[in-house]
């Protein structure tokens, strides 16, 4: 008997196990959403740009490898465009580190790679915000002894269909063709 009340404290605990509630822990897919945040060139407003296929991308400037590389997809993606297909498109990306990126750096490091890319940024409430419209984290790592500090982000870039609605997230190392297909497939 000593050598089954092990088995049966198991079972009656598994079973008890199952008794909870039933609300899941899966978190809903992100839907995006419209915002105005500020560029070089004054404010961008999502709603004003309807009728195009927006890339949206949290990143900053400082970021060593990813953001360059997420970027420099975004920029295939716009040069394979017929041209168009490219005045129907825009990329945005949005900076995740507010009090370092300026819109003027912001401004060059789009141009950089296209263009027709815009660099926008706005308070960390707002970025906050804006960020959790589309499921995109980042966090600011401690600064090092000279005062340096990365932001850990995600790295998807965010595809939004000329109705305003989030219809595709890209992962980094996407190919070119298939993110084409994808803003193809969703244009006007």
């Amino acid at each position: 008997m000593t050598r089954l009340l092990p088995s049966v404290f198991c079972f009656v605990a598994l079973c008890l196990a199952g008794c909870g509630d039933n609300r899941s822990s899966v978190a809903a897919r992100p839907e995006g959403g419209d915002f105005v945040l500020q560029s070089a060139s004054g404010p961008v407003d999502t709603r004003a740009l309807r009728g195009k296929v927006l890339l949206i991308y949290f990143g900053y400037l400082n970021c060593p490898d990813i953001c360059p590389a997420s970027m420099a997809a975004g920029s295939q993606a716009l040069i394979a465009l017929t041209p168009e297909e490219r005045a129907k498109t825009k990329m945005i990306m949005i900076s995740v580190d507010p009090e370092r990126d300026t819109l003027s750096g912001l401004k060059e490091y789009a141009a950089f790679f296209h263009p027709d890319m815009i660099g926008v940024t706005g308070t960390a409430a707002e970025i906050e915000t804006v960020a959790k419209l589309f499921g995109a984290g980042y966090i600011r790592r401690p600064p090092d002894a000279n005062g340096r500090y990365a932001v850990d982000h995600s790295a998807h870039t965010y595809l939004i269909d000329p109705d305003g609605k989030l219809a595709v997230t890209i992962p980094l190392g996407t190919p070119t063709a298939d993110i084409v297909a994808a803003i193809r497939k969703h244009l006007p």
